[in-house]
């Protein structure tokens, strides 16, 4: 007799100022995790605001009207829990967990911070200095700058390409004027998904949400988003610090809410997603042309990009490029066997399992369900969706997604005179 399908204690509210309250009640575990998620990414921003979201995720921990930024700290300390923050292309999220008997507590630091700003003059000059020196960590980093020259060429300029910390320029533009007019005009209600993930009941954490967020008024929102549109540049910068050469190639591929997402899931993990994934496996492994070699896909409401990442020698690189090229031909025409495809299935499950054991990663996943795509979807159809998955269908997306004209490629290192062409990106 089969069981009956797995039942999820989820639960989403709108208030009436436009704010959703989602919230997944966990009564075996003493923890709970709340996030603040505001639709206020880096792609929201203009060339000359670049980075402005991030620099306010920053200051949002530098003090309240209630709060100065070392009792922020001391408080969540004192109640044994933790609180971070992060800024993406396409959202700020400021999150916390804590013990379930300290959710009153810990909701009153997380909400002040968000809602009480202070922005102060010798807070944002302090606030400069520490994120131009994270802007310098990460330009020092090949990895990054790679993505980074690679992401702003392929979308043509469009905010999603730009990066999420800025330039310098950007950042040193920043004051207590910009920073609040920005904070105004996009920490507003309807941009807004409060979520909770534990030890709490939904009625409980509805109350609690009226309770801080209730008196906002929604606001009018922003300029509708303008979708990118892929290019296929081909990038050669010459960094002669460098003792490796840095190479990503990438295809535009599906958004988010896309029909084929889960194929193109199974897609990405076949290609280059695991151990056992083909780039792997015939880049590393069999030929020892790199140490590193991966493919990953970054997917957005309107958008996403498929792309290969390898770190090599110079002399590697064509060789690199021919075989990740070769594995592009062969998706397009062969379909993926049944064992390779039931290994793939089964390592994205299992990726996906072992990413949602916590309150807190429970609580980014019902939010991000919520604001991409207005529902929540079991773990069972999740699963049965990745289930669904067949080999023709990996083959359609090959042939939609591989195209040499589409093929955007950037190669970062000590060149030294080595060139590229689209001719040689046939596939």
């Amino acid at each position: 007799m089969q069981s009956p399908p797995r039942t999820e204690n989820v639960r989403s509210e709108l208030l009436p100022n436009g704010i959703t309250v989602v919230s997944e009640q966990m009564p075996h575990v003493r923890s709970v995790a709340v996030g603040i998620w505001v639709n206020a990414g880096s792609r929201h921003e203009t060339a000359k605001q670049n980075g402005i979201a991030h620099f306010i995720e920053h200051m949002l921990f530098k003090g309240t009207a209630n709060r100065s930024a070392e009792d922020i700290a001391r408080e969540t300390d004192s109640l044994g829990g933790n609180m971070d923050a992060f800024t993406s292309k396409e959202l700020v999220c400021y999150s916390a967990k804590m013990l379930d008997q300290h959710l009153g507590q810990g909701f009153d630091i997380l909400a002040d911070l968000v809602l009480n700003p202070l922005f102060r003059p010798e807070d944002v000059e302090k606030e400069k200095g520490v994120i131009l020196e994270e802007l310098k960590m990460e330009v020092d980093n090949p990895e990054y700058l790679v993505h980074d020259l690679f992401t702003n060429s392929f979308w043509g300029g469009h905010a999603i390409g730009r990066p999420i910390l800025g330039t310098k320029a950007t950042i040193k533009s920043f004051n207590p004027v910009n920073l609040r007019a920005y904070y105004e005009q996009m920490y507003e209600p309807g941009r807004m998904v409060i979520a909770a993930a534990g030890n709490v009941t939904h009625e409980q954490f509805v109350e609690l949400v009226r309770k801080y967020f209730g008196h906002l008024r929604r606001r009018e929102s922003a300029e509708p988003e303008v979708a990118p549109v892929a290019q296929a540049p081909l990038i050669l910068k010459n960094k002669r610090s460098l003792e490796q050469v840095q190479v990503c190639l990438g295809v535009p591929c599906n958004p988010l809410t896309h029909p084929m997402r889960y194929p193109s899931y199974v897609l990405a993990t076949v290609l280059g997603g695991s151990m056992s994934s083909r780039l792997f496996q015939n880049i590393r492994e069999k030929r020892g042309l790199a140490y590193s070699v991966f493919s990953e896909q970054y997917m957005y409401r309107d958008s996403g990009v498929l792309s290969v990442f390898a770190g090599t020698s110079l002399v590697h690189v064509p060789e690199m490029l021919k075989v990740t090229l070769n594995e592009f031909r062969s998706l397009k025409e062969t379909p993926v066997p049944e064992d390779e495809l039931r290994r793939s299935k089964d390592n994205l499950k299992g990726s996906l399992m072992l990413a949602l054991e916590s309150t807190s990663s429970r609580m980014s996943h019902i939010a991000r369900q919520q604001i991409f795509y207005g529902r929540f979807a079991t773990m069972d159809e999740i699963i049965d969706n990745i289930e669904a998955v067949r080999a023709e269908q990996l083959q359609q997306l090959a042939n939609d997604f591989f195209q040499p004209e589409r093929i955007g490629l950037t190669i970062l290192g000590r060149l030294g005179g080595f060139q590229v062409e689209r001719g040689d990106l046939v596939c």
